[in-house]
C-alpha cells in the first residue's frame, strides 16, 4: 500500500519538476541575448538526458531487483508448499495472511475466506471448531509474551472431523519491538502418537511379565514353608503355638508381597502433591528389595535428603525409580552392591542409582534412551524413554553415565519446594 502511494508521488513530483524545468528554461531563453540561445539549448539538452538516463538507471536497478526478490518469493512459496506440515502466517494482530497448500487441504480452505481473520472471527464461522480456535489464541499469546520460539503438542479437528495430534511450532515475529507476526508450522504426529502408545502397552506388560515372576518367585518360598509345617502337622497330628504362629507369619508375608503387587501395578490418576524425598526412596526400595535378594544384589540406601519436599506424581516417579533399579539389578546377573544416594544440591534433589554391574559401552551409552532401542532380549526399548519424559515433565533432568567393567551411574536430579527439618 505504501509503495503504491510513493510511486505516484514519485511520477506526480516528476511531472511537476518536468514542468518547471521545460517552463523556466523558455523563459531564461526567452531573456538572454541570442547568440547564447544556441549554447543554452545545448545545457538544457545535456541535463535532460543527463537526468533522464540517472532515472532510468534507477528504475532498471529497482526492476532487476524486483524480479530477484519476486523469483525469491516463488522459490520460497513453492518451498512451502511442498512441505508436508501445514503452515500458517499471521499479522501482528493474530490476523491469518496466509496458507501452504498442505493446510488449504487439511482444513479444506478452498478460497481464501480466512484472509484476515484472527482465530476467534474463525470460531464464530466454524462454531464446531471453536474450542481448537481458541486455544490457539491461547497458545499465540504466550509465544508472543515469551518473545521466542515456542513448540506444543495439540489435538487439533480438521474438516472431516478426525481429531489429530500435531507438533505445533510457532515463531513470534517483531519489527523495533512491535509484533509484525506469527509463523506456526505444524506436523501430523497421530500415527507416531499410536505407534507409541501401542509400544508402550507392550513394555508395560513385559514388565508386569518379568515383576510376576519375581514376586511367584517370592510367593514360593513362604508357601513351602508352610506346605512343610501342615504336612508335618498332619503326621505328627499335632499342633503347637510355634508352628501356628510361623504359618500365620508366612501368610501374612504372602499378603504384604500380593499387595505390594496390587498396589504398583493399578493405573493411578494423576495426583500432583508434596511428599518427602523419604517416602518414595523407601516405597521403591520395599517394591524392589524382593526382586534384589533373587539375584543376590545388595541395595544400599544412603538418603542424605530423606526430608527434602518434592512436588508432583509419586506414582511416576516411582515408576521411573523402579525401572531404572531393575535395569541395574538385570546388569549383575552374579550379583552385586546397587547403591542409591540423595543429596541436595542448592534448590535442587540430586539422586543418584549406582551399580556395580558389567557398564555400557559407549556407542551403546549413547543410544541409550532413544525410542525402541534396548540392551535387553525382551522389551520394546521405551523403559527409559518414558522415565525420561516423567523426569522432564517434572523439571528435572536425567543423565546416565557409565563405564564396562565399573558399573553404571544414573543420577536424577528434581526441583525441591523447600528443606523440611525434624522438629
Amino acid at each position: 500500500m505504501l509503495s503504491k502511494i510513493f510511486k505516484k508521488r514519485l511520477l506526480l513530483i516528476y511531472f511537476l519538476a518536468s514542468l518547471f524545468w521545460i517552463t523556466f528554461s523558455e523563459y531564461i531563453i526567452d531573456k538572454l541575448p541570442t547568440v547564447n540561445t544556441n549554447l543554452f539549448q545545448i545545457g538544457k539538452g545535456l541535463v535532460f538526458v543527463i537526468v533522464t538516463t540517472v532515472l532510468i538507471h534507477l528504475i532498471i536497478k529497482k526492476h532487476d531487483a524486483y524480479i530477484q526478490a519476486l523469483e525469491e518469493q516463488n522459490e520460497l512459496s513453492t518451498l512451502i508448499n511442498a512441505m508436508p506440515d501445514f503452515v500458517c502466517f499471521k499479522d501482528g494482530e493474530g490476523k491469518w495472511v496466509r496458507v501452504n497448500r498442505y493446510a488449504k487441504e487439511l482444513f479444506q480452505l478452498h478460497s481464501d475466506i480466512y484472509k484476515n481473520k484472527t482465530d476467534l472471527d474463525m470460531a464464530k464461522m466454524y462454531p464446531k471448531f471453536e474450542k481448537y480456535l481458541i486455544k490457539n489464541v491461547q497458545l499465540d499469546e504466550e509465544a508472543w509474551k515469551k518473545g521466542v520460539e515456542t513448540r506444543n503438542e495439540q489435538k487439533i479437528m480438521i474438516f472431516s472431523e478426525d481429531e489429530k495430534t500435531f507438533d505445533v511450532i510457532r515463531v513470534p515475529l517483531f519489527e523495533e519491538g512491535r509484533r509484525a507476526g506469527l509463523v506456526t508450522i505444524g506436523r501430523d504426529i497421530s500415527n507416531v502418537k499410536a505407534a507409541e502408545e501401542l509400544a508402550l502397552r507392550r513394555e508395560k506388560l513385559s514388565v508386569v511379565g518379568e515383576l510376576a515372576a519375581g514376586i511367584a518367585h517370592e510367593i514360593r518360598n513362604p508357601l513351602t514353608t508352610i506346605k512343610g509345617f501342615v504336612q508335618f502337622q498332619k503326621e505328627k497330628n499335632e499342633s503347637t503355638t510355634e508352628i501356628s504362629d510361623i504359618i500365620l507369619s508366612e501368610l501374612d508375608r504372602i499378603n504384604q508381597i500380593v499387595s505390594e503387587l496390587l498396589v504398583f501395578s493399578k493405573p493411578q490418576s494423576k495426583i500432583l502433591k508434596e511428599f518427602k524425598v523419604k517416602e518414595l526412596i523407601d516405597y521403591v526400595n520395599k517394591l524392589t528389595s524382593h526382586e534384589a535378594t533373587l539375584y543376590n544384589v545388595e541395595v544400599i540406601v544412603e538418603n542424605h535428603a530423606a526430608d527434602s519436599i518434592l512436588y508432583g506424581d509419586i506414582n511416576e516417579l516411582i515408576q521411573v525409580f523402579v525401572n531404572v533399579i531393575k535395569n541395574s539389578i538385570d546388569a549383575m546377573p552374579d550379583g552385586g552392591k546397587t547403591r542409591i544416594r540423595t543429596n541436595n544440591v542448592s534448590d535442587k534433589v540430586k539422586i543418584e542409582v549406582i551399580d556395580t554391574g558389567i557398564g555400557i559401552p559407549k556407542e551403546r551409552l549413547e543410544k541409550i534412551g532413544e525410542p525402541f532401542f534396548t540392551l535387553k532380549e525382551k522389551g520394546m526399548g521405551l523403559g527409559l524413554t518414558m522415565s525420561n519424559k516423567i523426569i522432564q515433565d517434572h523439571k528435572g533432568t536425567f543423565t546416565i553415565k557409565s563405564k564396562v567393567g565399573f558399573g553404571t551411574k544414573v543420577i536424577i536430579t528434581l526441583p525441591s519446594k523447600h528443606h523440611q527439618k525434624e522438629s
